[in-house]
């Protein structure tokens, strides 16, 4: 019998073909995330799992499908949506696919803090309402990066990957100390660490640890004129804390790829905040990234099928990965 292997949404085309080559392949094939009830049936029948980080795989969805599957390969870098020690119970494999998507993420988070920063939202918006007159002395200021400090929260392969892009722009980078072990630059406790930083920058994986670790605490002790940019994950920061920092000047602005509830909602006080960039999920969008991603997903699971260790497993100690 042909491996049966359960594919939670349509990926690249090479990536398709590499998974046909594997087993019979149950697709499906909306444009949105596979309903619970039906990852929870065709689970039962499957070998393998390529996953989204939109599927949620807890332990209901492993027991259900504890009597063949062996693995599940997760499309992303982290792997928060698996209940990585139930997995670990019922020795179901997880997967994941790292250093693929870091200079992506990397070029996105630079790509955040200089729209931000130089306020370019808002003023083409201003151009379109026919608002801009004449040039003006003062006209869209926005807040110039070199010279400035960047803080790294999270050394990782991306948090490594921006920082090493801030000499271009003349920035000192200091880093967050025991967020970011290896660290070969400044690394500064917390409060020195929020007092410096002219740009946040988010690179952890969500953990118990780190969920909601940028609270309301951090905002106070933060410069007024500095930026915070999350292209981790949502949840890192609490967003009530965020807003009311906002709305109280407490901060210059926010740039955020990633949030609590996803997707969010066009009108969310945080999506239409005027001192707030935010962008759906796009860290990893480069069509050279996602087909990379999908890739390597699949060779996790060619590895598990023939009996080899995965090259990206996961170990069962929860949250994801940087």
């Amino acid at each position: 019998m042909p491996h049966r292997i359960l594919l939670t949404r349509q990926i690249h085309p090479d990536a398709m073909d590499a998974l046909a080559r594997l087993g019979s392949v149950r697709l499906w094939p909306e444009p949105r995330p596979i309903p619970p009830n039906v990852l929870l049936a065709w689970i039962r029948e499957a070998d393998a799992c390529l996953s989204m980080l939109t599927d949620r795989i807890d332990g209901k969805v492993l027991e259900a499908g504890a009597a063949n599957l062996r693995i599940v390969s997760n499309m992303a870098v982290g792997f928060d949506n698996i209940d990585v020690s139930s997995a670990s119970q019922k020795n179901i494999l997880v997967t994941n696919t790292p250093d693929v998507l870091t200079e992506a993420t990397a070029e996105l988070t630079w790509a955040l803090m200089l729209t931000t920063a130089r306020r370019v939202i808002s003023a083409r918006e201003s151009l379109l309402r026919g608002e801009w007159g004449d040039w003006a002395p003062d006209g869209f200021l926005g807040t110039e990066l070199w010279g400035k400090t960047l803080g790294i929260v999270g050394w990782g392969r991306i948090g490594e990957a921006v920082a090493r892009r801030a000499s271009a722009f003349g920035m000192r980078v200091i880093v967050l100390e025991n967020k970011s072990r290896g660290s070969k630059t400044d690394t500064l406790p917390l409060p020195e660490f929020l007092a410096q930083a002219d740009v946040i920058s988010l690179h952890v994986p969500l953990t118990p640890a780190t969920r909601k670790m940028v609270d309301a605490s951090w905002f106070q002790r933060m410069k007024p004129s500095a930026f915070v940019i999350n292209t981790a994950r949502g949840p890192v920061i609490d967003s009530a804390a965020l807003l009311d920092a906002l709305n109280a000047g407490h901060l210059a602005g926010a740039a955020l790829d990633v949030f609590e509830q996803e997707p969010l909602p066009g009108d969310d006080p945080l999506a239409t905040h005027p001192r707030v960039l935010a962008t759906p999920h796009i860290g990893s969008a480069t069509a050279e990234t996602r087909r990379a991603m999908a890739l390597r997903a699949v060779e996790n699971i060619a590895a598990a099928l023939s009996g080899r260790r995965p090259p990206d497993l996961v170990e069962p100690r929860g949250g994801g990965t940087a």
